[in-house]
């Protein structure tokens, strides 16, 4: 009977051997829910029994979904003993519960004030190069012998240093270094290394002062995105995680009200470092063909 239900369009029953294996792939987002249906409660819900069933969330799942998974369980019951079953649903929530265990909104804007920060500075760095672009600048500094990946390590190194300060200032100003501070720093640290690199592209790409400006305002406010899913959690769903600065949001969100450690973020600073080395290299490319 179950695996006619598995048939069903949009809905997929994997069973497991483990309960812990089982647990450990809801935890990492393999698994939208995880349940345990034990041979007792096969026979209470037979004998149209009280029946008691553990589900597992990630601290990521809405409410909402958490009540529809409860009502889909009470239909597997209505399949497995032609009866409408009492069902008794423990719930269990693997990892930090971001959503049921509230955070004071002072907390959660604390670490949001210096991405924002970072955020804002791709546009600085932009308009920066883009206004030497334009007039010319740079185009007469490479007549010397400097090279293109000199002029790219000077202005990121001053773009680096601006953003990477006022980022780390904020964030001691405000108490956010009092959790995991060598976490945060390295994180704000890939975080401004990837408004540098944004930066350039945008520049690159631009053909003048005014492209810089509407291409930046639409990538600040993109860049931007995942920080709602902080101020509300459960609003965005998992398309936010191809958004680069989600990892910069979710790493510091984390470390900072959460205390999660390197061993929990690690997979986010990876990530950012990829999205840092694809964007400089693309930015440089670019670069190098318009001032060719």
């Amino acid at each position: 009977q179950l695996a006619d239900l598995s048939d069903a369009e949009g809905l997929e029953l994997v069973n497991y051997d483990s309960i812990d294996q089982l647990k450990t792939d809801v935890e990492n987002g393999e698994q939208q829910i995880g349940a345990v249906i034990t041979d007792e409660a096969l026979t209470q819900i037979a004998t149209g029994e009280r029946a008691r069933i553990d589900l597992y969330f990630n601290s990521s799942t809405p409410d909402e979904f958490k009540e529809l998974f409860t009502v889909l369980f009470s239909q597997v019951a209505y399949v497995l003993g032609g009866n409408v079953a009492n069902i008794e649903a423990n719930e269990e929530i693997l990892g930090p519960d971001t959503i049921g265990n509230p955070i004071p909104a002072r907390d959660r804007m604390r670490p949001l004030l210096a991405i924002f920060v970072i955020i804002l500075e791709t546009m600085g760095l932009a308009t920066l190069l883009g206004e030497e672009i334009g007039t010319g600048t740079a185009r007469a500094i490479l007549t010397t012998p400097l090279r293109v990946e000199g002029l790219v390590l000077a202005k990121g190194v001053t773009g680096f240093s601006m953003t990477f300060l006022q980022a780390l200032v904020i964030v001691a100003a405000t108490g956010g270094l009092q959790s995991q501070p060598s976490l945060i720093i390295a994180t704000l640290v890939m975080g401004s290394l990837l408004a540098t690199a944004i930066g350039f592209l945008l520049a690159s790409v631009a053909r003048d002062m005014m492209s810089v400006l509407a291409w930046g305002i639409l990538v600040i406010i993109l860049l931007a995105i995942p920080a709602f899913g902080v101020l509300v959690p459960g609003l965005l769903t998992n398309w936010s995680q191809a958004i680069p600065s989600f990892y910069l949001v979710d790493t510091i969100h984390r470390a900072a009200n959460f205390g999660a450690g390197w061993g929990d973020t690690g997979g986010n600073l990876l990530i950012l470092a990829v999205y840092n080395v694809v964007l400089f290299g693309l930015g440089i490319w670019v670069l190098r063909r318009k001032l060719a």
